[in-house]
């Protein structure tokens, strides 16, 4: 995969409290949120992700570029004390287009993956004219959409889906309720297919525009386990979420423990004592541990004891 900076945009409007994605909209997203995430920093480890909100008193920036999941999981978890009021896509979106402009790496491609579980209220007009600024930027839309949206709204999002997607490809899923986890259903669609001989784009996701997702999804990745998300989506959700926490702790553990090891290698490197020994020996000769000079002398200076005592 490429690599690339990408802004995810999570709906936490009044809509997200919905319960018809186990357990709710927004917990469910949440869950989906950490999968594209996995998705990407497993793709290329040079490519960064951002995190966004569109509700509340307003969209606001969650986590900048980052590869640790933890802060992503953190800004999460903020969010869901924000649950409120109406999505503002659009203001979302150019917040998001400042925020990838800024960016530290100007080498990655940008890409923005908005989930959205309410109505969009901006006029279709403006939406057209902001898919074509993102175009003109050469920045990617994904829309992960989900929820009993009206057919206004997903009317809107389809003409932005084909005003900003141009060569490069832009991915519009739409995920109806059911049995299985939202991650789940999405993994089959072609915002999550990995790139195979033909490149996806500029986000590197393959596979066509998006239309629904694969029905009845299977196990995924409790599949070794033997048990199957869609018998019990709360419990599942729960596993992944403990799992994707533990394994974030893990990695700052490590991280820790390694800066303190590199810390402990550079206080135990001493200078060479050059006082230890000196170059020369009384003799002005070359002085050396273990050196012959003073094996070499002791039969020398027996010797001279000895004619000392017979003369005597």
């Amino acid at each position: 995969m490429p690599m690339e900076a990408v802004m995810i945009l999570v709906d936490n409007s009044e809509s997200s409290r919905n319960g018809d994605y186990h357990p709710t909209r927004f917990e469910a997203q949440s869950d989906a949120v950490s999968v594209v995430f996995r998705h990407i920093t497993n793709g290329n480890p040079e490519s960064e992700v951002g995190l966004m909100s569109m509700a509340g008193k307003g969209p606001e920036v969650l986590v900048t570029m980052t590869t640790e999941q933890g802060k992503i999981l953190e800004g999460l978890h903020r969010t869901k004390k924000k649950i409120q009021g109406d999505a503002h896509l659009m203001t979302a979106l150019q917040v998001a287009l400042l925020a990838l402009r800024h960016r530290k790496n100007k080498t990655q491609r940008t890409r923005i993956v908005a989930f959205v579980c309410s109505s969009v209220p901006e006029d279709e007009k403006s939406l057209l004219s902001l898919a074509g600024k993102l175009k003109k930027n050469n920045v990617s839309v994904d829309f992960v959409v989900f929820g009993d949206l009206d057919d206004e709204t997903q009317h809107k999002l389809t003409k932005f889906n084909d005003k900003v997607k141009g060569s490069e490809g832009s991915h519009m899923v739409v995920i109806p309720p059911s049995g299985s986890l939202l991650s789940d259903q999405l993994k089959h669609t072609p915002l999550l297919a990995r790139d195979g001989a033909g490149d996806g784009g500029a986000g590197g996701f393959g596979g066509d525009v998006g239309g629904g997702a694969a029905g009845g999804g299977g196990g995924g990745e409790f599949d070794e386990f033997g048990f199957d998300p869609s018998t019990d989506p709360e419990l599942a959700l729960a596993l992944r979420m403990s799992m994707e926490e533990e394994t974030a702790r893990q990695q700052k553990r490590q991280r820790e423990e390694d800066e303190k090891a590199k810390a402990a290698s550079l206080e135990s490197v001493k200078e060479e004592d050059e006082s230890a020994e000196p170059l020369l020996n009384k003799a002005g000769e070359a002085s050396g541990k273990g050196g012959d000079d003073t094996e070499d002398d002791e039969p020398a200076k027996k010797g001279s004891k000895d004619d000392s005592m017979d003369t005597s």
